[in-house]
């Protein structure tokens, strides 16, 4: 076994010897553990005695593997040269030409990583041609015009879908970065959002490992590769979930952090070295680290570092000044880096040129053989992820003006003279009179080059194109009717909340023999909080390792249950790592060619509130499954107060375009809803949506479902008529909307008003205030194209006489969404501000959205349009109690 102290001098390797003797010698006669207590011992006294040793997380500022120990390159070097070049030269000249039209775009990133994905896609990466599966690459966001560029080559993209770089407003142009939905023959994983492609990565390497265990499918011939920058980790979300990766053991994920030293603005640690803490950090959590650091020009030097004078060097200049020495002449390097007599000595033996090639070039990440071995240990580790650390130069081949800087990230385009100066640097075959004009050229050998003929039959070798997105239709078949209809039944006199009723649906649809095990319940730690702890027992909590010790319930019903096919995916307190699941698994249909069922539940504040960019980010993979709100609104969470009171995430749903978003009242409206969900996104025509839905923790009386054809089209339009006024009636009349739990305040206050003030009020169920607002957006754009259409919640409203009042568990935000396209006078009462602890009473009557306070509102309302007296609403505000 080789390590990068095999680089390192033994000036007496007698005693080395002697000294693994001893220890061989501890360990048979004294046990490891005696040996492990001594060794801790000299390691502590030897810090004491002033001794400077590298962390026991951490190595030296050199390569993991040895040149001796690197393993023969499978491929043809000058080859795979020739074609990393065309695509640095395209890759260049797309976002040049681009940038004249103001577009913009970066270079340096990819100009620093071309190796590390060019050796990935001719000998790792695998494609979907074997078992529709392949790798799963999360691609750094900023390198993917090197990737339209490898495309270009391909012949994947001509001229023209380069020249759209970033132009997508007719359908034809392609993305900035990664996003599958603009581009979803291409892109799987949308990685731009920083932080976020490692974590998702993470999850998927877990999630392919949930479909192997419980025998959906095949997917140990499947490797996440996760691509991302040295400053990325400095987000929360790329770090968060390295210890689950190494705790499962998930040897089917590597990292590749490109270590180019520089974040968007300059060094990542201008006064450290972000390698070193990486490769601690990455230890720590239990993970296989190989550093790809230096280049082959630094093999000889370092074989010439006879006292070890030169690794200590190394280690002790920090990032930004080795970013200057990558950007300095030979004489700066001879006085600032080489000193002291040892030093001093390897430099005198260096031409000038061999000094600044070191520094400026030479670079692990910017050579195939050192990224080929990083990438072959990588891939044979077993029992642990990896973490590839490739030090790079941003900007690497763009000229002096790109390389190192500073202001890199920000330089969008390289002036013709550049691009000349980067032809000679890549030794490509453009003649001047191509780089005359005012355009640079893109650069093609021809489709019967042999550069093309190579990069084809490589990707032939590995299972076909990559990146790639395919969809195979796959319909699911709809389950029986039964679990729905025993929800429309309704209750009886059983008081029943709708978070219970929700999941007594989903537990009855997980029993379906055709669709049931495609069902992947999520859940952050909060099991038992919305009734699901009875799956414990029977579908189990998945865990990889099984179930390794007695539960301390074990004797009881509902016992805690961990298999290694469990079903249930219970993450444990965090809300990041349960949407990377749920995304996971919501795109699997596309990832594998297996549809699944995701259903994620969770505390509704810390939903979109918390997770709110992974909900994009699912929306850009075109992600399919239900997420739950559950304990929703800001007056039901009795006693939980500010942190726990969610009145807004429907506000925040409302804004992404795939979300589709309901506030059921009753349980017949959540079988309805659930069961057009899965029709419309496992059906024979799926679509790339999501489901939103919100239920509470209240428990009410669950009435069955209205007869009439128009109450499930109304619950799955937005809206229906749930009760109208008592017939005969002859007071003034109003419309009450509300959603959710307020629905029940809207049936008190039409009580009220009807005994109390001779007001006659119609009760309106309104389930989705967002899908009302989008299908009345749609009308209007139909108008403008000539295709008068009136919006569905003017025409149920049309007839229906008297203002309307709108109220729900939400700030008023949610249910003003349609109040454009109300033609009556229209107001509403919702929850504006913090939330506070309290009885569910005195919340409503502080939020001012109780029976009482509707019943006001409505007279206040009628009031102003002339058809109350005035003082009525004085006489309902002494009666009701004073509002404030």
């Amino acid at each position: 076994m080789t390590s990068e102290l095999d680089q390192l001098p033994d000036r007496d390797a007698e005693e080395t010897a002697e000294w693994q003797a001893s220890l061989d010698a501890v360990m048979k006669h004294a046990g490891q553990d005696r040996a492990a207590y001594l060794l801790r011992r000299v390691h502590e006294h030897a810090t004491r005695s002033g001794i400077v040793l590298p962390g026991l997380l951490s190595s030296h500022y050199i390569n993991t593997i040895p040149a001796s120990a690197q393993p023969a390159f499978p491929g043809d070097i000058a080859m795979e040269s020739r074609i990393t070049a065309l695509n640095r030269w395209n890759a260049a000249a797309m976002v040049t030409r681009g940038s004249h039209l103001g577009l913009g775009g970066h270079i340096s990133t990819y100009a620093s990583a071309a190796w590390l994905y060019e050796i990935g896609f001719n000998h790792f990466f695998k494609g979907k041609d074997q078992d529709g599966s392949g790798d799963q690459l999360f691609l750094q966001g900023h390198a993917s015009p090197g990737i339209y560029a490898r495309l270009f080559l391909e012949g994947r993209l001509g001229e023209d879908r380069l020249d759209g770089f970033r132009r997508e407003a007719d359908g034809n142009g392609l993305p900035s970065y990664p996003h599958p939905r603009r581009l979803p023959w291409l892109w799987e994983f949308p990685t731009v959002s920083m932080g976020l492609g490692p974590l998702a990565a993470v999850y998927q390497a877990r999630f392919n490992r949930y479909l192997h265990d419980r025998g959906i499918k095949d997917t140990s011939g499947s490797h996440v590769w996760a691509f991302l920058g040295d400053g990325e980790t400095d987000e929360p979300e790329a770090t968060a979930a390295l210890t689950l990766a190494a705790r499962e053991g998930l040897d089917n994920l590597t990292f590749v952090v490109n270590c180019n030293l520089q974040r968007l603005d300059g060094p990542v640690r201008s006064n450290s070295k972000i390698v070193q803490e990486l490769e601690a950090r990455f230890r720590g959590a239990g993970w296989h680290v190989v550093k790809s650091l230096w280049g082959e020009a630094w093999d000889p030097v370092l074989r010439q570092d006879a006292d070890g004078a030169l690794v200590r060097r190394l280690g002790e200049v920090p990032d930004a000044q080795m970013q200057t020495y990558a950007a300095r002449d030979a004489a700066y390097l001879r006085k600032h880096f080489f000193t002291g007599d040892a030093l001093s000595g390897i430099a005198a033996g260096l031409s000038d040129t061999q000094l600044t090639e070191l520094f400026g070039n030479s670079r692990g990440g910017h050579e195939p053989l050192k990224v080929y071995a990083a990438y072959r240990a990588a891939t044979e580790h077993r029992g642990a992820p990896t973490v590839v650390l490739a030090q790079t130069v941003k900007g690497h081949t763009l000229g002096p003006e790109f390389e190192s800087r500073n202001a890199n990230h920000q330089m969008k385009k390289l002036t013709m003279a550049q691009f000349r100066h980067m032809r000679d640097v890549l030794e490509l075959p453009i003649p001047d009179s191509a780089l005359s004009g005012d355009v640079v050229p893109y650069w093609h050998p021809g489709e019967d080059s042999p550069e093309v003929r190579y990069l084809r039959e490589r990707r032939a070798a590995l299972g076909g194109p990559a990146p790639v997105r395919r969809v195979v239709a796959k319909p699911l078949a709809q389950p029986p009717s039964r679990p729905f209809e025993a929800l429309q039944k309704g209750f009886g006199k059983q008081e029943v909340a709708t978070t219970m009723a929700l999941v007594r649906l989903v537990k009855d649809l997980m029993r379906d023999g055709e669709t049931g095990r495609r069902w992947v319940p999520i859940i952050p730690d909060e099991a038992r909080t919305f009734g699901m702890e009875s799956l414990f027992p029977t579908a189990g909590i998945y865990s990889p390792d099984g179930q390794n010790y007695e539960p301390v319930d074990a004797d009881q019903l509902l016992h805690y249950r961990e298999a290694k096919n469990g079903q249930l995916i219970d993450e444990g307190i965090t809300e990041a790592g349960s949407v990377a699941e749920f995304t996971a698994a919501a795109t699997s249909y596309a990832t594998h060619g297996e549809p699944m069922i995701p259903f994620y539940i969770f505390y509704a504040m810390f939903g979109f509130q918390r997770t709110g960019d992974q909900f994009w980010a699912l929306a850009d993979q075109l992600g399919r499954g239900f997420v739950i709100g559950a304990t929703a609104g800001r007056t039901t969470m009795t006693g939980e107060g500010l942190q726990h009171a969610d009145g807004h995430s429907h506000l925040l749903a409302s804004t992404n375009p795939a979300a589709v978003s309901y506030d059921p009242a009753f349980a017949y409206e959540i079988a309805v809803i659930v069961r057009e969900g899965l029709r419309r996104m496992y059906g024979e025509q799926p679509e790339d949506v999501f489901y939103y839905l919100t239920v509470y923790n209240e428990s009410k009386q669950q009435p069955p479902m209205p007869s009439g054809p128009s109450v499930e089209e109304g619950i799955l339009r937005g809206m229906y008529q749930y009760r109208q006024a008592r017939p005969g009636g002859t007071g003034p009349r109003i419309q009450l909307l509300a959603s959710g739990t307020a629905i029940h305040w809207a049936l008190e206050a039409q009580d009220l008003l009807q005994e109390r003030w001779g007001v006659q009020a119609d009760v309106w169920s309104v389930t989705s205030w967002t899908e009302l607002r989008r299908d009345a957006l749609d009308a209007d754009e139909a108008r403008l194209r000539g295709e008068p259409r009136v919006p569905y919640v003017t025409r149920a409203l049309a007839d229906a006489p008297g203002p309307v009042l709108a109220v729900s568990d939400w700030m008023r935000q949610v249910p003003d969404q349609i109040s454009q396209w109300v033609e009556q006078d229209y107001s509403s009462l919702g929850t504006d501000g913090f939330g506070l602890s309290d009885t569910r009473e005195a919340v409503r009557r502080y939020f001012r959205v109780d029976a009482e306070s509707i019943a006001l509102a409505a007279l206040d309302q009628l009031a102003r349009a002339g058809a109350v007296d005035p003082e009525t609403v004085a006489q309902a505000r002494d009666h009701h109690g004073r509002q404030g």
